[in-house]
């Protein structure tokens, strides 16, 4: 992201916000009733604990009346693209009509052909750096890569990157998910690269793995994808993942066991996520009445109770439309200050070393 996008999209809990009622726009009765008529909206890759999508698909089912077809809820940006692929002619349960993949991923997307173009009634009010001029692709939230720590099992929890190679965090520190197709581990690899480099975003990928190859190499890495069962169970004490879905990881746990989620004190990583809908999609008014439902107040805010900041925050903030009592949730702003957004061309490139590299120079097979 350039440095205009980071401005726009920089956290806002110091505002003093009033409690409002959520204020949807609405979308065309005529697009209501083409996506009632299809009758079935299918997703992919959307976990009820990230962003509180469980309590988002309820309320779209709720006020559509739609069905929603789950897929593959653990799958990774690039498993979304690939299911659009491997299911152009196919109309059936398994071919997605959205996806929702890291920022990266929507501009190839377009590129390939794998997605069509569709603008929300809100789109006024998305960040003009956060979208694609034609529509599509657009971003949806953002968050930090962040430290979830399992506080009974780790006395010490780790402050920043390199504290994770010490020998009390052996058979300690995982991902969430596979760094050669999740977005989300792809960063964390960057985001260990980034403070190895000191902010050198050139040479993060290259650093990020041979961080993690020392991880590995002292035994402190745990080859399996992190969730809070993990977590709570003592496989995996450390885990690596968004800001947004270690806080509802936390929460999920309910104290058992305690939960610290520690922002890094360098290479802090910002991430954006972004939607779009499939060019194949079975049910394209389906689709794009989906994305109605997302970029609505009423969409936007439930993002925001999973604790990840809409892409329509600020425009929320300004109107008054964000209910204190999220806002006293979420993490102190100052913990974001050095955060990074990079690039396109940026990630473009780290992604290339590390989902290519990962094999030959880490060699732990997430799984």
């Amino acid at each position: 992201m350039n440095t205009r996008l980071r401005r726009i999209l920089s956290l806002s809990t110091a505002m003093v916000i009033t409690s409002a009622s959520l204020a949807a726009a609405e979308p065309s009765a005529e697009l209501i009733a083409a996506a009632k008529k299809e009758g079935t909206l299918t997703t992919i890759a959307l976990p009820h604990d990230w962003c509180g999508y469980g309590d988002v698909i309820e309320g779209f089912k709720k006020k559509y009346g739609l069905k929603v077809n789950e897929l593959n809820p653990d799958a990774g940006s690039g498993d979304e693209i690939e299911a659009i692929k491997a299911n152009k002619g196919n109309t059936g349960d398994q071919a997605p009509d959205v996806i929702d993949v890291g920022l990266s991923f929507g501009p190839s997307a377009k590129k390939d052909g794998l997605i069509q173009p569709y603008k929300v009634s809100t789109w006024d009010s998305i960040p003009a750096e956060a979208k694609d001029a034609d529509g599509y692709w657009y971003g949806d939230y953002y968050g930090v890569m962040a430290f979830e720590v399992n506080k009974d099992l780790v006395k010490n929890p780790p402050k920043d990157w390199a504290d994770l190679l010490k020998p009390e965090y052996a058979n300690s520190v995982a991902l969430g998910g596979d760094p050669r197709t999740a977005n989300q581990a792809i960063s964390a690899v960057f985001a260990a690269g980034l403070s190895a480099a000191k902010g050198d975003v050139s040479k993060a990928g290259e650093e990020g793995l041979k961080f993690f190859k020392e991880l590995n190499d002292k035994g402190n890495f745990v080859p399996v994808v992190g969730k809070p069962a993990t977590l709570a169970q003592g496989t995996t004490p450390i885990i690596l993942r968004w800001d947004y879905n270690a806080l509802a990881g936390r929460d999920s746990l309910k104290g058992n066991p305690p939960v610290d989620v520690i922002i890094p004190a360098s290479g802090v990583v910002a991430g954006v996520y972004v939607q779009a809908i499939s060019a194949y999609a079975p049910h394209p008014n389906a689709a794009k009445l989906w994305m109605e439902y997302l970029y609505s107040d009423e969409g936007q805010i439930g993002w925001l109770k999973g604790y990840c900041h809409p892409i329509r925050f600020n425009d929320l903030a300004k109107n008054g439309k964000i209910p204190a009592d999220i806002l006293a949730k979420l993490p102190d702003a100052k913990a974001y200050e050095k955060s990074i957004f990079p690039t396109l061309e940026q990630q473009d490139a780290y992604k290339k070393t590390i989902t290519e590299g990962w094999d030959k120079v880490v060699g732990a097979a997430v799984k």
